[in-house]
């Protein structure tokens, strides 16, 4: 499976505790529920609702492609694009790759253990996104 999302990457952040009168409130934050739920929609406009059989070991790549900042001058702009210069800013590659396999949970695999074998890369482009790649790893 495929698909693309289009705008810029953001990685899962943590969730939010706090105290209530009989013990701790656990929260995911706003902005991460919305990616993750433009993920998931993607996905089901891209791919239909195909899903992995439950006992399937997956492959996740993930290609995060961020917007190259405006105050990059035209030298270092044209190395950002030949992937001369990659980006090192947040978010984390880690969180990235999180959101994404969350948001897959019972939408194109039963649950995110089916992950053997992930990767991320990050590059800069002029349309900020991420391709997703899902796949059962070949044994």
């Amino acid at each position: 499976m495929n698909f693309t999302v289009a705008g810029e990457p953001k990685g899962k952040a943590r969730p939010r505790f706090a105290r209530v009168y009989d013990g701790i409130s656990v929260r995911t934050p706003k902005g991460t529920k919305e990616y993750e739920q433009n993920i998931k929609v993607t996905y089901l406009e891209q791919c239909g609702n195909v899903k992995f059989p439950e006992d399937s070991q997956l492959e996740l790549s993930v290609a995060a492609y961020f917007k190259i900042p405006k105050s990059a001058s035209k030298k270092k702009r044209i190395a950002m694009l030949c992937e001369e210069i990659r980006p090192t800013k947040k978010p984390d590659g880690d969180n990235i790759l999180k959101a994404v396999a969350d948001a897959l949970n019972g939408v194109c695999y039963k649950d995110d253990k089916n992950i053997v074998k992930m990767s991320i890369e990050k590059f800069y482009s002029d349309m900020p996104r991420i391709d997703v790649v899902v796949q059962e790893v070949e044994q």
